[in-house]
C-alpha cells in the first residue's frame, strides 16, 4: 500500500512522531512561530530560534488553545487555535515525509492525553486541511496506545500484569493492564492514575532534587507494584530520557520484572493502531476496555420476520467517537423507546426509555421513525429520533425527540 502510517504523540509540551516498521522518530517542542514580516510558519526548536532572533512571534499550549477557543494575532490577523494546531500538524507531518521520500498519508493516528470530542472534531477538521480522508485519521488515547504498543510485543511480556510509569513535567501517571482470555471472547483492560507527587523536572538538575525525585518514584512503586505479578514495567516521558538519577527507583522495578525505556512509547502505540487499520481482519481479537472505548453494551428488542431477538447497536470496546449509526424501524403499536444497557457486570443492566412524545396517533406498523445514534463521551449517549411516516397516507410530522442517556 502507498502512503505513511504515522502515529503522532500530541501534547503541550513535546510532540512525538514515529512511522510503522521504522526505527527513526522524532521528539518536537509542541510551538509554532510565524515570522513578522511575511506568512511563513516554523515549528519546535525552529521556532524558538527565530524568535530568540526577533523575527518571529510564538504560540505554545495549542492544544489548551482549542479546548478554551483561544486565539493568537499576528502580524494584525487573528488566528484561531484550531488554524493554529492546523498548521502545526502540517509541519509535523514535513519531518517523515522528507525522511522517507513520501507525499502521501495512508493512516494517520493522533494520541492524546485526554480525548474528547472537542478536540477530536478539531483534528478531524485538520484532517480535511491537510487532504487525508477521514476514514484514515483516528483519535485514540494515551492508554489505547499503551495497550495497541504492548500486544505488538512478544507474547512472554505480557503473559500477566504490565505497568508503565509516564513522567513528564508536572505529570506522573501510571498505566496497567492485563490481557483476559475468556470462553467466548479475550478482553484486555487497562486503567490509569494520575499520581499527585507530580514534580517539576527542573530539581533533576541538581543532586538533592534527583535523590528527592528517586524517593517520590520508590514511594508511588511500593504502593502501586506490591501484590501483584508483572510480566513487564515500561518507562516513558521526558523524565525517563535518563535513569542516572533515578537508582533506587531502578532497583525496585528491575526486581524479577522486564523493564523497558521507550520514550516515544505512544506515538509508536498509535503507528501500530494505523498499521491495523489497513488490514481487513485485525491483528488484535480482543476487547479493548479502557479510556475512548465503550464499557458498555447499548441493545433494543426488534422483531425481524416473525423472530424477536436482541439488536446490538453499540458494543463494549467500541470507540465511542467513531460509533454512530442510523436506522429506521417500524412502529408495532408502541409509544415508546426502549433501550437496554448492559455494562461489564451484567448484574448491573438497566433499561432506559424514551417516550415519544408529540409523534401522531397512527395505527399499528403504520410509523416509520428514524433513529440516529451517537456519543458525546464513554458515558453519554445521543439519540435522535424522527418521525418519518408512512407513505402519500401518513405523510411526516417535524416531531423529533433528542435525549442524552447516561450509560
Amino acid at each position: 500500500m502507498d502512503g505513511l502510517v504515522i502515529g503522532l504523540d500530541l501534547n503541550d509540551d513535546y510532540t512525538r512522531i514515529s512511522c510503522y516498521d521504522e526505527e527513526k522518530s522524532w521528539t518536537i517542542p509542541t510551538v509554532i512561530c510565524r515570522k513578522k514580516q511575511e506568512e511563513v510558519w516554523l515549528a519546535g526548536e525552529e521556532a524558538y530560534a527565530c524568535t530568540l532572533v526577533g523575527e518571529g512571534v510564538i504560540v505554545d499550549k495549542l492544544l489548551k488553545m482549542v479546548r478554551k477557543d483561544g486565539t493568537s494575532t499576528i502580524g494584525g490577523i487573528r488566528y484561531t487555535g484550531r488554524e493554529l494546531l492546523n498548521l502545526f500538524v502540517r509541519k509535523m507531518l514535513e519531518y517523515p515525509m522528507k525522511e522517507f521520500g513520501e507525499n502521501e498519508v495512508d493512516q494517520l493516528v493522533i494520541s492524546l492525553q485526554q480525548v474528547d470530542a472537542k478536540m477530536t472534531d478539531t483534528l478531524m477538521y485538520c484532517a480535511d486541511f491537510l487532504g487525508i480522508p477521514r476514514e484514515k485519521v483516528h483519535v485514540i488515547s494515551h492508554m489505547e496506545s499503551f495497550v495497541y504498543y504492548v500486544l505488538s510485543q512478544k507474547k512472554d511480556l505480557w503473559t500477566n500484569q504490565v505497568g508503565l510509569f509516564d513522567l513528564s513535567n508536572q505529570r506522573l501517571c501510571y498505566y496497567e493492564m492485563k490481557v483476559q482470555r475468556g470462553l467466548r471472547r479475550n478482553m484486555v483492560q487497562a486503567d490509569s492514575e494520575n499520581m499527585e507527587e507530580a514534580f517539576n523536572l527542573d530539581i533533576l538538575d541538581s543532586p538533592s532534587g534527583s535523590r528527592l525525585a528517586d524517593r517520590i518514584l520508590c514511594s508511588c512503586g511500593e504502593r502501586l507494584l506490591s501484590k501483584k505479578l508483572f510480566s513487564s514495567i515500561f518507562l516513558t516521558g521526558k523524565g525517563f530520557d535518563r535513569t542516572d538519577w533515578a537508582g533506587e527507583f531502578m532497583k525496585l522495578v528491575c526486581h524479577r520484572k522486564k523493564v523497558f525505556a521507550e520514550p516515544v512509547l505512544f506515538a509508536r502505540g498509535a503507528a501500530y493502531k494505523g498499521a491495523d487499520c489497513r488490514q481487513s481482519a485485525t491483528s488484535y481479537p480482543y476487547i479493548f476496555i479502557c479510556e475512548g472505548r465503550l464499557k458498555t453494551e447499548v441493545s433494543m428488542r426488534v422483531v425481524r420476520g416473525q423472530k424477536e431477538g436482541s439488536l446490538v447497536l453499540a458494543s463494549y470496546g467500541d470507540n465511542w467517537y467513531e460509533s454512530k449509526s442510523t436506522m429506521d424501524f417500524i412502529l408495532d403499536d408502541q409509544n415508546e423507546i426502549e433501550f437496554t444497557i448492559t455494562p461489564l457486570d451484567s448484574k448491573k443492566k438497566k433499561l432506559v426509555r424514551i417516550p415519544l412524545t408529540g409523534f401522531p396517533k397512527r395505527p399499528p406498523r403504520i410509523t416509520r421513525i428514524q433513529m440516529s445514534l451517537a456519543f458525546l463521551d464513554e458515558r453519554t449517549m445521543v439519540t435522535v429520533i424522527r418521525d418519518k411516516g408512512f407513505g402519500e397516507l401518513f405523510p411526516a410530522s417535524d416531531a423529533v425527540i433528542k435525549q442524552e442517556v447516561t450509560l
